[in-house]
């Protein structure tokens, strides 16, 4: 199967909702209980499109989206600016066919030349597809924050893993 990753559009959106919900239905991976509406997933590409943060997709020569991948801020305070948070979403048909390995390679990428210093991946512990994804591109084990989230009648615990992006820090931008 040939993936090709580029950004999404606004007609990837349904397609993209379709996987959203059904991690939020199906899995751990998002703390949440309501699935998204589709004006709900609009907003949120328009918001980081603006904020200059990119989304991707991944499609089969068909162009079928096969998941999808962004990232954010990790904190809305200025100190925090030079940190971005991934998200990678496969539809669960097409896990383990290489799709996220491909996105999350294209965010690290994307993030080294805009210039952000510290890729973090916040994970649901157990998650260990997840895990060795982030592992095999070097992230590092950071935290466990025990108990800090609830869904389907039971406590999650969030794993934290980050990727230093910018090895030399000299070039770092200034945060004043």
């Amino acid at each position: 199967m040939d993936i090709i990753i580029r950004k999404a559009k606004s007609s990837d959106l349904p397609a993209l909702l379709k996987i959203t919900n059904y991690a939020i239905e199906h899995t751990d991976a998002l703390w949440i209980n309501t699935p998204f509406t589709l004006d709900q997933r609009q907003r949120w590409m328009e918001d980081r499109r603006a904020h200059g943060f990119p989304v991707f997709v991944a499609v089969n020569e068909n162009n079928e989206l096969l998941g999808y991948a962004s990232y954010g801020p990790f904190r809305a305070f200025e100190g925090y600016s030079q940190t971005i948070e991934n998200s990678v979403y496969v539809g669960h048909q097409h896990q383990g066919k290489g799709v996220g390995r491909r996105l999350l390679a294209e965010l690290i990428d994307h993030a080294k030349e805009a210039g952000f210093h510290v890729m973090i991946a916040g994970i649901t512990a157990g998650n260990d597809a997840s895990v060795a994804l982030h592992k095999s591109f070097g992230f590092e084990q950071k935290g466990l924050l025990s108990q800090v989230g609830f869904k389907k009648g039971r406590w999650l615990d969030l794993l934290f893993m980050t990727l230093l992006l910018e090895k030399d820090t000299s070039t770092l931008k200034s945060l004043s």
